[in-house]
């Protein structure tokens, strides 16, 4: 296979996110049959050697002390486990490094068999005939049958006769922690799915609930549940206070995602550096309303992570020591009230509604950001939403659309508690009232 993956003289990799799980080869036409067959081979007969995977692990390992280091990279994750606590989007995208050691062959086969299924697979190709895509679809994939989900009664295992105190003690074990040794090989749920558990703090203490496994049918079909909450990422020695602010979004399915999109690229922001030029967002909101007036943030962003049945938008902000920590989330509550209570200047509506059109195109032509395009919209719309049907909803976006949907997402629609995640030497103090006093969510 190596020879192989050699001789098509471009690269194949493999990425994952909290939504699917990516194979894709970049090659010449004339390598397109030995990739398709590479691919295939890869994804339904695996060799897990137990060398490869004991190497796999080291280099996890590595990466996962490497993400937790840089608060740029993990305060994402810890974010969406803020979010949507022991749920779906919550459970954490990073294995954690303790258990790492129970990936061996056995559950890596495991989650071979129970996720990689036809039904839940897309063939997408760009740079080759509709026609022999399909036919080398049949040729390696053609063969597979979805199978018969069944969905299990869920049973809870009764605690022996006077095993209540030890039940007692066991349950307050933060989950986190891995279980004794047994005879008795743990699940690929049991071991990774509830690992759902903070980087850096202990998970909630198990129920007697969470001993019941979900079935494949019930993992597949979840929808995520916005929680929201507060968590403090205490940092003794790190030289800034980083803090990111979540809010309860729109799904991609949502007609008014486009101008929830809109908002984000409207309020833009970035490093307080950058050499400037066409599409660095110097003209967005986080620039000329936070970072040219306060010269002790280092960083301040906005982003809007979206999902099939949700969406997370928010905002995030860097500061320096000297820059009170109290103050951070007022800037914050402050931007997203302007957009909610004062109207957008055309201007700065048409430059925001420009650059985010401006952005699907240039991204589009890349054939490898095409290609990958296509093989989400047809896992999630069931067909190929084109970038003229894109730049057409975003066009129709107004002055009112913003504000409508500022409502819906900060505003008296907001749902649930606002995500407020905070690393640092010190914490931001008493948030709730923040809200309240810029008129953010139902708290007037």
């Amino acid at each position: 296979m190596s020879t192989g993956i050699d001789s098509l003289g471009g690269q194949v990799v493999c990425s994952s996110s909290r939504e699917t799980v990516m194979y894709q080869s970049s090659h010449f036409h004339a390598g397109t049959p030995l990739a398709v067959s590479l691919l295939s081979d890869t994804i339904r007969n695996p060799s897990f050697l137990p060398s490869e995977v004991s190497d796999t692990r080291d280099a996890a390992a590595y990466e996962i002390r490497e993400i937790t280091s840089k608060p740029e990279m993990i305060m994402p994750e810890l974010l969406h486990q803020v979010a949507y606590q022991g749920n779906t989007l919550g459970n954490p995208l990073l294995c954690p490094e303790e258990r790492l050691e129970k990936v061996d062959e056995m559950v890596l086969r495991e989650y071979v068999d129970t996720w990689y299924r036809p039904e839940r697979m897309v063939l997408a190709g760009a740079g080759m005939p509709h026609a022999q895509l399909v036919d080398l679809a049949h040729e390696h994939f053609g063969d597979m049958r979805a199978k018969e989900v069944v969905v299990p009664q869920p049973t809870v295992t009764a605690p022996s006769a006077g095993a209540g105190a030890s039940r007692s003690t066991a349950t307050a074990t933060p989950s986190h922690l891995l279980p004794p040794s047994s005879s008795l090989s743990p699940s690929l749920y049991k071991t990774i799915t509830t690992a759902a558990t903070s980087l850096f703090n202990p998970a909630p203490v198990s129920t007697p609930n969470s001993l019941v496994e979900p079935s494949f049918a019930e993992l597949a079909t979840a929808r995520a549940r916005y929680t929201g909450g507060h968590q403090f990422v205490p940092q003794p020695d790190m030289e800034m206070t980083h803090v990111h602010l979540g809010f309860d979004g729109l799904s991609i399915h949502d007609e008014d995602i486009y101008a929830l999109a809109t908002v984000q690229i409207l309020l833009g922001g970035g490093g307080s550096f950058s050499a400037g030029g066409p599409g660095k967002g110097m003209y967005s909101r986080l620039y000329t309303h936070v970072l040219n007036h306060h010269s002790s943030i280092d960083h301040c962003s906005s982003f809007h992570h979206i999902y099939t049945d949700t969406s997370l938008f928010g905002l995030n902000i860097t500061a320096h020591p000297h820059h009170a920590p109290s103050n951070l989330l007022p800037i914050l509550a402050h931007q997203l009230s302007l957009l909610l209570y004062h109207p957008i200047p055309l201007t700065e509506l048409t430059r925001a509604k420009n650059q985010l059109m401006s952005s699907l195109m240039m991204a589009l032509e890349s054939r490898i950001v095409e290609v990958e395009d296509l093989g989400r919209q047809i896992l999630v719309h069931g067909r190929k939403v084109t970038v003229q049907e894109m730049c057409e909803q975003i066009v129709k976006v107004s002055g009112d659309d913003v504000r409508r949907v500022m409502r819906r997402v900060v505003g008296e629609g907001m749902k649930g508690e606002p995500s407020v995640l905070v690393m640092g030497r010190q914490d931001v103090g008493p948030w709730e009232g923040v809200f309240k006093k810029y008129g953010l969510g139902n708290r007037l």
